[in-house]
């Protein structure tokens, strides 16, 4: 599915890294790899909060590259596609007072008294990650319509691997934040029409 590019937009101008959002999508069944609608553990909770992270990391892809060595031919070796490995993603945000990652780690852990090893395809989603732009503006410069999606990453199947509340410092200023930490099978990148 690609994005559009707005009229009047710029095609070789880089995106902020500042300006992106999370979501988290159902898989749906039978399709592997698509994303549907609201992903059941977060079904209640409303998308701005599910998806206002501050920071993320780790949208990497390895792949290891095979070496063949061929007789007679001494100047280095031959090398073909390997296995490829994708990096844990962590999602790092400011601590609120709902609950929705702790839960989902829970489901999957067993802590909190829920039943251990929930790791089923109920527990999985899609993860959907968009920088935006703000892509209309009136004659003062105000932005008259919603920030779009420019181009995205999607993470296929992914399960909590590690959550992490922040240190806790009396004498700091900073703003409490916890992550959560994704493993997933797949990383895709949805680009600019």
């Amino acid at each position: 599915m690609a994005i559009p590019l707005p009229s009047g937009e710029d095609e070789t101008t880089p995106f902020g890294a500042f300006a992106f959002h999370v979501h988290f999508a159902a898989r749906t069944k039978g399709q592997q790899g698509a994303g549907g609608g609201a992903f059941a553990p977060f079904a209640s909770v409303k998308p701005e909060i599910s998806g206002g992270f501050s920071e993320v990391t780790g949208l990497e892809v390895t792949m290891e590259p095979k070496l063949i060595k061929v007789g007679g031919m001494n100047y280095g070796a031959i090398q073909r596609p390997g296995p490829v490995s994708f990096a844990t993603v962590v999602l790092k945000r400011g601590i609120i007072a709902s609950r929705h990652l702790w839960d989902w780690w829970s489901y999957f852990a067993g802590a909190d008294g829920a039943t251990n090893g929930g790791w089923g395809a109920d527990g999985r989603c899609d993860v959907l990650i968009g920088l935006t732009r703000d892509f209309e503006r009136d004659n003062d410069g105000a932005v008259t319509s919603e920030r779009k999606a420019m181009v995205g990453w999607k993470l296929s199947n992914a399960m909590p691997i590690k959550f992490k509340a922040g240190d806790l410092n009396a004498r700091g200023t900073e703003v409490a934040v916890e992550e959560i930490h994704l493993a997933h099978e797949g990383l895709h990148m949805r680009g600019v029409a």
